[in-house]
């Protein structure tokens, strides 16, 4: 293949950015479409093999792109299109921006990746892998090389089909006699090596060896030979990791160290599990093994005498991810290269252990745990009740299976406090899983899984991803529609969420059209004091507000305050609440001296009622700061501001956005004061926070950028505003086209 050629009239091939054992992957425009794709085109096959066999092989390579092609989840690599030009296979693939994990450790130097990011991937590859498994699919060559982590922090698994593809040509994951070179033996799973049948569980190992890798700088076998990296695989117990790297969390090491046994059934049942007890790892409760046995292969290499198979005559290391230099595993002496080999059955003096029938007494504490977390969150406790849920998901996870209803509703939970305590990302990947096992365990239009596709989109909308959020509303309404009918509680509060996120998507006509007759349709069926019905009333009076009828927006929001001390009592949060948005509407009405006797007067009752430190006492503190601002006093409102925004560090972290709000109300307070300089390093603050956080074309990144720019006018710096407001209208109208 050379530069610039055309493949079937539609793929230019660009620029060669990886070469492999099967072939050559290129860099190349979709003349049809005009977008960037990657094509990988496979190595023709050399007169030695049969004409017939080639004919089976194309087939085989159809079939196999076709189950890539149908493959559809975050954490697995877009295949768009395959087929044949001029006796060349080729894929063609979504184009990633980002690394692999072994270009990542070549350039952290061979030293091991930071903890939280390994546990991240790991939690990212197995949950792509539960998917992959769920479809009856084996990886088979799952290495750094296949696994891409891309600029956003998204971690995908490339060439699935492609690798069983390569098993059945006769590529393998070695060099053999024959020139035919495909990965290394670093990664490979014993029963790959002892060519016997292999399942999901041979991803698992791989894995392992990878996550290994990644953890300490070096794979578990770090040896310059071979067939002693094979005898390794077979016979050796790896070093643990925390043997390299103390900081390593010992629940995680305990997880590698399962992933690496030896015999298949030693191993994590599956990926999701796996999934289960790594998100478990972030919360560190006690951990709980899969399988309670003796290693049966420690030992016991000598008796075996076992010989490795054919293919690995003359075999060669091959490139593995980094060559670190970290002490390596010696291998069992008693592994000698003599006799033939063997497999190890189960009846090798393994004994297996098998999980039994969890006791009712286990399940019932798991079941008084679950509500303890529930407990936690009504109180708003929702750091606590996090780190309950997640706990209660491993333990229900090992006890009862990653599938059982028990266990998905812990992980629904656990999601649910992710999105409450800012870990908008974390929560959309664990309703993501949740609602894609609920689908696989309950059906698609079960009410659980509505709910967890529901609550997907919601968290969607946390992350400015709206038009996505929408699609997700809409689909769930659809479904709930057809199974509940339009009245039913749940299908309403689908419309209800939908209408919330259509002013999102500044359709607040729309919006309020729909929230009020929600509200009706609520009123209706729950009664007008329903918290239900308030909940949207409250919705009309947010949209009454966006569209600028804020006398309106005032009188909804006291109508809801009044009945909900009637309903709730004065003291309950949605009270307190909408007594806030009236606040909000007296500043917007200009106001602002009967706002602030209203923020002083919530002040107090938040704080009798939830404390000084309280997130929402805190927001009732920063809408004082504002509307001391509206008085021109803006001593008091920078004051005030700084101090908020220390607690809101403290309470809720430097990044989260309600102390990033406050960061960017004490720069607006300097600039009031004419401190420009000292602004524009609170409002670089905010920006750098808000990329990091939000990424760089987010509507708030840009909103803190144009502030930058506004402040580097005032300073007299006018071309280095003018690239930065030129900037942002790049990545605006790039975000405006990507339909955001």
């Amino acid at each position: 293949m050379g530069e610039n050629r055309l493949i079937q009239g539609r793929y230019r091939l660009l620029d060669l950015i990886g070469r492999g054992g099967m072939g050559e992957v290129w860099r190349a425009r979709d003349e049809s479409l005009g977008r960037q794709v990657a094509v990988k085109c496979l190595k023709p096959l050399g007169p030695h093999h049969d004409p017939s066999f080639t004919r089976v092989l194309r087939e085989r390579f159809r079939r196999e792109a076709r189950v890539a092609a149908a493959l559809s989840h975050r954490g697995v690599t877009v295949v768009h299109d395959f087929g044949e030009h001029d006796g060349v296979l080729y894929l063609v693939m979504e184009l990633l921006e980002g690394r692999d994990l072994s270009r990542l450790l070549e350039d952290n130097k061979g030293h091991p990746l930071p903890v939280d990011e390994v546990i991240d991937i790991a939690e990212q590859v197995a949950a792509a892998l539960a998917y992959t498994h769920r479809q009856g699919i084996v990886h088979r060559d799952l290495k750094p090389a296949n696994i891409v982590r891309l600029t956003d922090g998204t971690v995908k698994i490339c060439d699935f089909g492609i690798a069983r593809l390569g098993h059945d040509i006769g590529f393998t994951a070695r060099l053999t006699g024959t020139g035919i070179a495909m990965g290394t033996p670093h990664y490979m799973s014993p029963e790959q090596i002892g060519g016997t049948e292999v399942d999901q569980r041979s991803d698992l190992y791989s894995l392992g060896c990878v996550l290994y890798e990644i953890a300490t700088g070096a794979p578990p076998f770090d040896l310059d030979d071979a067939w002693a990296i094979l005898i390794g695989h077979r016979d050796t117990p790896p070093r643990p990791p925390r043997a390299h790297r103390p900081e390593l969390p010992a629940h995680f090491e305990r997880v590698v160290l399962d992933l690496l046994a030896k015999h298949p059934d030693e191993r994590p049942c599956d990926a999701g599990e796996l999934g289960t007890r790594l998100a478990a790892v972030r919360t560190a409760p006690a951990y709980l093994p899969t399988v309670v046995t003796a290693r049966p292969w420690a030992g016991q290499a000598a008796t075996h005498q076992a010989h490795l198979p054919a293919w690995t005559q003359g075999m060669t290391t091959g490139h593995k991810a980094v060559g670190a230099g970290l002490h390596p595993v010696t291998p069992d002496p008693g592994a000698a290269l003599t006799g033939s080999w063997t497999a190890w059955p189960a009846a090798a003096g393994a004994q297996v252990a098998v999980l039994s029938r969890p006791s009712p007494a286990a399940v019932a504490a798991l079941t008084a745990r679950h509500h303890e977390g529930l407990g936690l969150a009504r109180r708003g406790r929702w750091a606590e009740a996090r780190d309950v849920h997640l706990a209660v998901a491993a333990e229900r996870g090992a006890l009862l299976g990653p599938d059982h209803p028990d266990t998905l509703a812990s992980h629904f939970e656990a999601a649910f406090t992710l999105s409450r305590t800012g870990r908008a990302a974390d929560a959309l990947r664990a309703y993501t899983d949740v609602a894609d096992a609920r689908a696989h365990v309950l059906g698609p239009d079960h009410p659980d899984t509505l709910a967890a596709r529901q609550e997907t989109a919601y968290v969607l909308g946390q992350l400015g991803r709206h038009f996505e959020a929408h699609q997700g509303y809409t689909s769930v309404l659809a479904a709930r529609m057809r199974v509940m009918g339009a009245d039913h509680p749940d299908t309403l509060r689908c419309r209800h969420n939908l209408a919330f996120n259509l002013s999102r998507l500044g359709r607040l006509d729309d919006s309020y059209r729909m929230a009020l007759d929600v509200a009706a349709s609520r009123a209706r069926v729950l009664g007008p004091d329903h918290p239900d019905t308030l909940v949207t009333r409250y919705e009309v009076a947010y949209a009454l507000g966006q569209l600028g009828r804020w006398e309106e927006a005032l009188r909804t929001y006291r109508e809801v305050a009044e009945a909900r001390a009637r309903a709730l009592g004065p003291d309950h949060p949605d009270t307190l609440a909408a007594r806030y948005e009236a606040g909000i509407s007296l500043g917007r009405l200009g106001r602002s001296a009967d706002a602030l006797r209203l923020y002083r007067d919530l002040i107090e009752d938040r704080t009798r009622v939830q404390g000084a430190a309280h997130p929402e006492t805190l927001r009732a503190r920063h809408g004082l700061g504002v509307n001391l601002g509206r008085l021109d006093r803006w001593e008091e409102a920078l004051a005030e501001a700084r101090d908020v925004c220390a607690l809101r560090e403290r309470v809720l972290g430097a990044d989260h956005p309600d102390t990033l709000v406050s960061r960017r109300e004490v720069a607006v307070a300097l600039g009031w004061l004419g401190r420009w300089a000292d602004a524009l390093t609170e409002y670089r603050r905010v920006a750098a926070a808000r990329e990091h956080v939000l990424g760089p074309d987010h509507p708030d990144t840009l909103a803190s950028r144009n502030d930058e720019a506004h402040c580097l006018e005032q300073l007299g710096r006018g071309a280095e505003a003018v690239e930065l407001y030129r900037r942002v209208a790049v990545l605006s109208r790039q975000r405006a086209s990507g339909g955001h």
